[in-house]
């Protein structure tokens, strides 16, 4: 490199003829390939040095003893985690009564909270025992549990910056557990996603719905702005029926006996009355599954209209969406006059 330098040095001076400056120029290439023939030599050697002690490693003693470990705590994590997967719903649905048809509804309410935490402790032991194990095969390679802990703490507040959304999901759902805003087995209807359906199930992070349609739907809990929890999984409806002849109410009643499938409890008569008009009023019960107001509230006012005809209709059917239970709750909370 001083050869090459002093000849750079001595050309820029103007000292040399030309055949001394092509011998000069000559030289200094000769010597700069030297330079990088030798510099790639370093580096392959460093390549070489680094992936022999990658292969040493890989297959030396202390490698496989950690890696037959690694897999020997897999094995027994995956062995307890089925196992207690297993047992958690034999164990909180011990003692559980079998007609599940003809219970109250405080023993039906303690169901739904046996089912969900059943659904919870799974979800939460999947996390647990992921947790546990990388903790494990950290410390084995290691060789040491502290910086084991110390290696995992700082991955967890690293992580913790970037996943707040996963934080926030996690927090969420420890509140709704907590005020036991719904259970596995409610029907109910979230927003802003406008997802209605049955709880399937319940985790910290996110709630499974079960559609009416069939799909499933994955909410994650921190995304929830409001929930309707329809307490009592069904939607009473009462549709009041004014009529002016006798005929027109033999047919909306023969009317109003097809398509039972989609109702919980297919329309009927529940009471009849002479107007003095002369023309009779019949008062139908309807309960229909929540979210599926439509049947009664556009497809059965449709049907019974079509039934009767436009000339037979006092006026147009009536339709209630009131539960008589609520109505004399609130009406305790009236003052008297």
């Amino acid at each position: 490199m001083r050869s090459l330098s002093y000849s750079l040095a001595v050309i820029l001076q103007g000292e040399t003829t030309g055949e001394e400056t092509s011998g000069i120029v000559q030289k200094a290439a000769e010597t700069g390939k030297e330079a990088t023939e030798e510099a790639d030599s370093i580096l392959q050697q460093t390549l070489d040095s680094f992936y022999e002690g990658v292969v040493g490693y890989l297959t030396g003693p202390q490698f496989i003893v950690n890696l037959i470990l690694t897999v020997l705590i897999i094995v027994l994590a995956v062995a307890f985690y089925r196992a207690a997967v297993h047992l958690t719903p034999r164990i909180l649905r011990w003692r559980r009564p079998e007609d599940e048809e003809a219970l109250d509804a405080s023993t039906l309410a303690r169901i739904k909270r046996q089912d969900t935490a059943i659904t919870l402790v799974r979800n939460t032991l999947r996390y647990v025992v992921f947790a546990i194990v990388a903790l494990f095969v950290l410390s084995i390679f290691l060789r040491n549990v502290l910086p084991g802990i110390a290696g995992a703490s700082l991955l967890a507040a690293i992580v913790g910056f970037g996943a707040q959304g996963f934080l926030r999901d996690i927090i969420a759902g420890f509140f709704i557990l907590f005020e036991n805003q719904y259970s596995v087995g409610d029907f109910i209807a979230v927003e802003p996603q406008k997802a209605a359906g049955m709880v399937e199930e319940f985790g910290l992070r996110t709630t499974t719905i079960r559609a009416l349609s069939g799909e499933v739907i994955y909410v994650p809990n921190g995304s929830l702005t409001g929930v309707t929890n329809y307490v009592s999984g069904q939607q009473r409806f009462t549709i009041e029926v004014q009529l002016k002849d006798e005929e027109a109410a033999k047919r909306v009643l023969e009317e109003i006996q097809e398509g039972h499938e989609l109702y919980l409890i297919p329309p009927r008569l529940v009471q009849r009355d002479e107007t003095p008009e002369g023309g009779p009023r019949l008062r139908l019960l309807a309960v229909v599954l929540p979210s599926t107001a439509w049947l009664v509230e556009e497809n059965l006012v449709e049907r019974i209209k079509a039934a009767a005809g436009e000339d037979s209709l006092a006026a147009d059917p009536l339709v209630y969406k009131v539960d008589s239970r609520n109505v004399r709750r609130l009406r305790d909370f009236i003052p008297e006059p």
